[in-house]
């Protein structure tokens, strides 16, 4: 299981780059290349109305051997296509595998832990597919070989990923208390009502991990870094979140997932101020992403595992299905967004853009975090 995941991350991490700097080489704008970067994550919404009842009706194992195959399969015709569109279809196909493959093994990650130890077992394999997406930009960089090259080496890293799956025993998610909610509309709803703050940090690092990935080498290419330079800085985040995914994960189960993302935001939106203010100096460039990713790159796991929290067992389903929608969302508004502040806005550093997100959702949970600990005191005194 964890091999598969971080081979899956292997091929996201190389594919953005990869793409974004053939794409920039090739003189195509930067909003469209943003525009392109969107296909992988509407391949997400658009399965993801599809999951839950296949799902608890087959297990989970089949959703990721199916999965893992459409993503190998979509990788290796990259090698023997090329076409703007054709490109943005085989994007769309991974998407569709990719959600597959990572819905299957949250669902089998969140129903089968014990609750103190949600957020160790969520930030392991968050932690795995850190390793791979940390590498991925350094696959990216053989496309001055080819521009085969990259794609090929990961179809077939994620062909062996994807064998070493075979021999698992099929596992399905817990049905009791399904009865109550016979649709799957009814339970999304559920799921909205009770954990919508926990759906926010997914959001944002799907848009985070889009922006760094397709519009940072877009950007740095513009102020003059070269390809092996962009290769060597966009693994930083990756690098920075693996160092940290399982203290953090332990700390969650300690002291809390809403105070600690609460903090986690404030603090990386100080450091993406400061990113803005240095980003001249490549080294000082290179260790603030690093620092970044060490606070702010666990913010999905912490937001599955506060999902978790929030919700009964019987809609993890559902949940871990909105958390693929909610990272999709960002991951899709991320390089449009991007790529138009990047266009429009010259004179002005891209990491403000990122730095007033990250503010606007610090000032959220600490909204919401205060709000709880206000209606604590008030239930106490109810009795």
């Amino acid at each position: 299981m964890v091999s598969i995941v971080a081979i899956s991350g292997i091929s996201q991490g190389m594919l953005l780059p990869a793409i974004a700097m053939i794409f920039e080489q090739q003189g195509i704008s930067s909003s469209f290349n943003g525009m392109h970067a969107t296909g992988m994550y509407i391949g997400i919404l658009l399965i993801s109305p599809f999951l839950e009842k296949p799902m608890q009706r087959f297990g989970m194992k089949p959703l990721i051997v199916i999965g893992g195959l459409m993503v190998v399969i979509s990788l290796f015709l990259f090698t023997q296509l090329s076409s703007f569109w054709i490109w943005f279809a085989l994007r769309l196909a991974i998407g569709v595998g990719d959600h597959m493959l990572h819905v299957g093994t949250q669902t089998w990650i969140t129903t089968t832990a014990q609750p103190e130890r949600v957020g160790k077992n969520v930030a392991l394999y968050g932690a795995s597919f850190g390793i791979g997406f940390a590498l991925g930009p350094y696959l990216a960089s053989t496309v001055k070989y080819g521009l085969s090259t990259p794609f090929l080496v990961s179809s077939i890293l994620c062909l062996i990923g994807w064998l070493l799956v075979l021999p698992a025993r099929n596992a399905f998610p817990e049905q009791e208390g399904a009865v109550k909610e016979t649709s799957s509309a009814s339970r999304y709803k559920s799921v909205l009502s009770y954990g919508w703050i926990a759906l926010l940090a997914p959001f944002v690092y799907g848009l985070l991990e889009a922006m760094l990935n397709s519009n940072l080498p877009v950007y740095a290419l513009r102020t003059g870094l070269s390809v092996e330079q962009i290769s060597f800085l966009l693994p930083a985040f990756a690098i920075g979140s693996l160092i940290t995914q399982v203290p953090l994960g332990v700390l969650s189960d300690r002291f809390g997932r809403g105070r600690l993302l609460t903090w986690i935001f404030s603090c990386s939106a100080v450091v993406f101020l400061l990113a803005a203010f240095l980003d001249h100096y490549y080294w000082v460039l290179f260790g603030l992403i690093l620092l970044a990713g060490m606070i702010v790159g666990s913010c999905f796991s912490l937001g599955l595992g506060y999902m978790t929290d929030l919700l009964p067992r019987y809609l993890l389903p559902a949940g871990n299905i909105l958390c693929g929608i909610a990272f999709s969302c960002g991951s899709i508004t991320g390089p449009i967004f991007g790529g138009l502040f990047i266009e429009n806005v010259r004179q002005i550093s891209f990491f403000i853009c990122i730095t007033i997100l990250l503010g606007l959702v610090a000032a959220v949970y600490a909204v919401k975090l205060k709000r709880q600990e206000e209606a604590v005191p008030a239930k106490a005194e109810s009795f």
